[in-house]
């Protein structure tokens, strides 16, 4: 599905004119392309005066990215990324400098440019003045991500647990933030941890060697994530019901990887899986929990049929097959379950899926601390309006409606939900456990 108007005001007599009529003109949004540089100009490194020693470290790891890095502002420059680090600030009025010298450079941020706050997370037993400051930087984030235009983003990375600026798992988290791969990410401040990891030898294949299943596979955002895998190094074991075999056979084909006809419902799903991924790979690390269905109806129509199938396929079947992967002693699993933003903000008529979802999350929360135990992670992806042929059949002015409900003003792409999840299977993602990512261009409702 194409968003034709976004094609429209971006070309030609067409562009002129929206901006005559100051008609909204969603970006076009950069996309990872092999060969691409991280960021579309320099980066401009600010801290406030405690955090310095940080912002320093921090400049030294984006010049071993082979990144242009400046820590002053400039009259004549074109950003392509602000690094805003406030990671020691004590009280409110520390932050003042250092926020205002980034909104001094805003104006010439680039075209699908990134800013990126680094704070830490605010703790139990924190003074009030330090958890104030702490969690300030949240709703500043929130609300710069707001204010960006041109297809720049806004995101922020909350250190925990007293990691290092310079841990595994933050920079990964920083790398993904600054880069392509965020699109569609946006508004959204992500918790990390610390992680007994390295980064990536090749960060163009840091699946390089791993064996992922995708369920629900065949077609729209599940064959998106096969080939996002697959393009990321990974060998990819595609899953979707016999009903689906010959789209299941051309995804498993494409990314060379082996197909599973199998009901995720079934009882003894998990099992399979295992046995299919030792088998015909030798191992399996990394689950993605993309099966999931619609039987959308107002709860004073709903039947028991319409309310009991969305849960056992979207629900019910992810904790079945968690309960028996992890159950089987699986060491170092990575899993992946797709939430959405209905599970965060409620839709009408969705009662049974926007229950299905904030399940997800639910549990997605409880599993963390077991998958760490086997040296794993659990977290979720929340998908706000994704251009698929399911929103496709959305009538035209509810569509047009819900592509620009968010800061970015346009759906994503099925390719947008696939490269956060790739991110969060990663072995550098280690210290990112028990988290929700929304995928959502900051969508307008909700957190």
């Amino acid at each position: 599905m194409t968003d034709s108007y976004t094609k429209a005001v971006n070309s030609g007599f067409t562009k002129t004119l929206a901006k005559k009529l100051g008609l909204p003109r969603p970006a076009i949004l950069r996309r990872f392309r092999a060969g691409d540089p991280l960021t579309v100009g320099p980066v401009l490194v600010v801290a406030d005066d405690a955090s310095m020693g940080d912002a320093d470290t921090l400049a030294k790891e984006l010049l071993g990215w082979g990144l242009d890095v400046r820590r002053q502002p400039t009259d004549d420059t074109r950003w392509g990324a602000v690094l805003l680090v406030l990671t020691e600030t004590k009280r409110p009025t520390d932050v003042s400098s250092a926020v205002l010298a980034t909104g001094s450079v805003l104006r010439r941020l680039a075209t699908n440019g990134r800013v990126v706050t680094l704070s830490r997370a605010a703790a139990d037993g924190d003074a009030p003045a330090l958890a104030a400051a702490r969690n300030g930087v949240d709703g500043f984030l929130r609300s710069l991500a707001k204010e960006l235009r041109a297809g720049a983003t806004g995101n922020g990375i909350v250190l925990t647990d007293g990691v290092a600026v310079n841990g595994t798992s933050v920079l990964a988290t920083l790398r993904f933030f600054l880069s392509a791969r965020s699109a569609y990410v946006d508004g959204q401040l992500l918790p990390v941890g610390p992680a007994d990891a390295d980064l990536p030898a090749d960060w163009d294949r840091p699946l390089a060697g791993k064996v992922a299943v995708v369920t629900g596979a065949a077609r729209g955002i599940g064959a998106a994530i096969a080939k996002t895998l697959a393009r990321d190094g990974a060998t990819v074991v595609c899953v979707d019901v016999p009903a689906a075999g010959e789209g299941l056979a051309r995804t498993a084909n494409a990314v060379g990887g082996t197909a599973l006809q199998l009901d995720v419902t079934a009882d003894d799903a998990g099992r399979r899986i295992l046995e299919h991924a030792r088998t015909r790979h030798g191992s399996l690390d990394v689950v993605v929990h993309n099966a999931g269905i619609l039987r959308d109806k107002l709860l004073a129509n709903m039947k028991p049929a319409q309310w009991d199938s969305v849960v056992a396929v979207n629900l019910e079947a992810q904790l079945r097959i968690n309960e028996q992967l992890l159950g089987s002693g699986v060491e170092g699993l990575r899993i992946v379950s797709l939430a959405s933003t209905s599970g965060i903000a409620g839709n009408k008529g969705q009662t049974n899926y926007g229950f299905s979802k904030a399940g997800v999350i639910g549990h997605t929360r409880a599993t963390a601390p077991w998958a760490a135990a086997h040296g794993g992670t659990a977290n979720a992806v929340a998908p706000g309006f994704i251009e698929t042929e399911m929103t496709a059949s959305i009538p035209f002015a509810t569509r047009e409606v819900a592509r620009r409900l968010n800061s970015l003003q346009q759906g994503g792409r099925p390719a947008d939900v696939a490269e956060a999840i790739v991110f969060l299977a990663s072995p550098a993602s280690a210290g990112v456990n028990g988290q929700v990512l929304r995928v959502c261009g900051q969508n307008l409702v909700g957190r």
